[in-house]
């Protein structure tokens, strides 16, 4: 048993826990960093390490009716697809020094997005409030199939934006739904691409499997400890120290 995997398990799972940032945002620096795995087998890695942990969660929500299945499936409409050509063009396409540079730029991006995501964390439904003239309710569904798109794409690529920058883009479009559709929704979407996009790195022969087993041992306890201690920290400094380490880690990525 690799005690390193599943100590850095344990910390993604709290970490996500406490925060509730998807566990992409934090794991593949770590596989790049401490495991100096490559770009493309630490992406494929984690893509499997988001799907399953946040199986669990997506069951709860729907036992409790928090999962907007329309909503769910314009995403699903969008983001399958996509994900399913962008790993098709990497099978296409050698993973060169350049396929290799451009998941790095696009893992980079991804990580400084979603701090800026957590960051303004309040501001996006006032945001989304103010589109709301601008968007009518019958352009919204076709948007939303787009906003699906951009995440197949960018989950692909990165293994990262099904959690963070997913929430985001739904309040954006819909601003007066209630947060546990939003996270519900978020997450039955989420489950089903980063699966369908781990297949696919699988396929490419991107995944560590002995390393991901004691990550996802790690994580599990990790989850629960950090939902415990989500209610004793403040959210302004919780939301500071993530948003710190996702820009440091993505400023890293990129240079």
């Amino acid at each position: 048993m690799d005690w390193i995997a599943v100590l850095s398990g344990l910390g993604v799972g709290i970490i996500v826990g406490i925060t509730g940032v998807g566990g992409g945002s934090l794991m593949t620096p770590l596989l790049l960093s401490v495991f100096k795995l490559s770009p493309a087998v630490a992406i494929g890695t984690d893509l499997w390490f988001a799907a399953l942990t946040k199986v669990s969660g997506s069951v709860a929500h729907a036992r409790h009716g928090h999962v907007k299945w329309k909503l769910t499936g314009l995403l699903l409409a969008g983001s399958i697809p996509a994900s399913i050509a962008t790993v098709a063009v990497m099978h296409m396409t050698e993973i060169t020094k350049g396929w290799a540079s451009t998941l790095t730029f696009s893992l980079g991006i991804a990580l400084l997005l979603t701090a800026v995501v957590v960051a303004f964390k309040k501001s996006w439904q006032l945001v989304g409030l103010r589109l709301e003239r601008y968007i009518p309710e019958s352009r919204k569904p076709a948007l939303t199939v787009a906003c699906g798109v951009i995440l197949g794409v960018l989950v692909s690529l990165s293994s990262i934006g099904a959690g963070a920058i997913g929430a985001t883009l739904i309040l954006l479009l819909y601003p007066r739904l209630e947060a546990r559709y939003i996270v519900g929704s978020d997450i039955a979407h989420a489950v089903p691409l980063t699966l369908v996009a781990g297949i696919g790195h699988a396929t490419l022969g991107n995944v560590n499997w002995a390393l991901l087993v004691p990550l996802l041992l790690g994580s599990m306890p990790g989850i629960w400890l950090g939902a415990q201690l989500t209610r004793r920290l403040p959210d302004n400094v919780v939301r500071g120290l993530l948003c710190g380490s996702l820009v440091l880690a993505g400023w890293k990525v990129i240079h």
